[in-house]
């Protein structure tokens, strides 16, 4: 006795059996959108190159050629910059103070959120739209009696006065982008949570900081590369150079080594790329963390 087995059709099998003229075309866009698409990114890209390569060129290179490309890779110019403590310890400020206003933010924001979202008393429309509005004043608006406060609480020349305004500015964002994540968790959740004897914060720790995870990882990851490019702030709050984050030891250094335009590249893209990766590791979250919070 024979069997005769069978097997579905793959999807290139179908496509075989679908004649031409009923498959459905595929939509590629218009020929400009491309080029305005590429446009851009060149644009973006360009700067970030050129300070790169920058990096591997001799002076007389760049004097000669500001656009050219590195006859000899001049490696020591990276080497040195490795080399120097100076940029250790402001890598290690900035990585700190990038750390410290992560963590404060995330838990603030998502605590500030989660009543927000998920309690109802009078005023509480009145305190979104205070967090709302928070997104139109800029931290240089603030600068002048930013610094007369913290002046005022000892803070100068200290990390802390710079991470605390920090995520005081970075809340607002934070609120706008997790209120949407809490609202979106259904009762029934809460409900059955609570049937099982869950108090209030039991039913925070246990049920919405997991579901909140992608709208933290988003808040999280801005409030970092906002700290670390943060330039303003240091630079009213900080004045001894062992306190010095990396935006404002690129400028000592560039002060410093003004006619070693080479190493000035150098240092700068050292201290820029970490973000860099940072943001390109993690863009796939921060876009999907949006998203959520606008479905939400």
């Amino acid at each position: 006795m024979s069997t005769t087995t069978y097997r579905l059709p793959s999807s290139k099998d179908r496509r075989r059996q679908t004649p031409k003229s009923q498959r459905t075309p595929i939509n590629w866009g218009h020929p400009i959108t491309y080029f305005i698409a590429l446009l851009f990114v060149a644009v973006s890209i360009a700067p970030v190159l050129y300070i790169v390569l920058g990096g591997f060129r001799t002076n007389s290179e760049i004097t000669v050629d500001p656009a050219g490309l590195p006859l000899q890779w001049q490696f020591g110019n990276y080497a040195d910059v490795l080399k120097s403590p100076t940029f250790w310890q402001q890598f290690g400020n900035s990585v700190i103070a990038g750390l410290a206003t992560t963590i404060g933010v995330v838990v603030l924001g998502l605590m500030v959120s989660f009543v927000l979202a998920r309690y109802h008393f009078r005023g509480r429309g009145a305190i979104y739209s205070l967090f709302a509005a928070g997104l139109m004043f800029p931290i240089t608006v603030a600068i002048t009696p930013l610094y007369i406060l913290v002046k005022d609480l000892g803070l100068v020349n200290n990390l802390a006065g710079v991470i605390l305004p920090q995520i005081a500015f970075a809340l607002p964002t934070t609120v706008i982008i997790l209120v949407p994540f809490l609202k979106a968790i259904p009762d029934e959740i809460e409900e059955a949570a609570s049937i099982d004897g869950a108090s209030r914060l039991g039913f925070f720790f246990r049920m919405v900081v997991p579901l909140a995870v992608p709208g933290v990882v988003t808040v999280g990851i801005l409030a970092f590369i906002g700290s670390w490019n943060s330039y303003i702030l240091p630079l009213f709050i900080l004045s001894d150079q062992a306190n010095y984050t990396l935006p404002l030891g690129v400028q000592a250094f560039s002060s410093q080594y003004s006619v070693d335009t080479a190493r000035v590249l150098a240092f700068t893209s050292l201290s820029m790329i970490p973000a860099l990766i940072f943001f390109t590791i993690f863009e796939r979250r921060i876009v999907g963390g949006l998203t959520g919070a606008v479905k939400g």
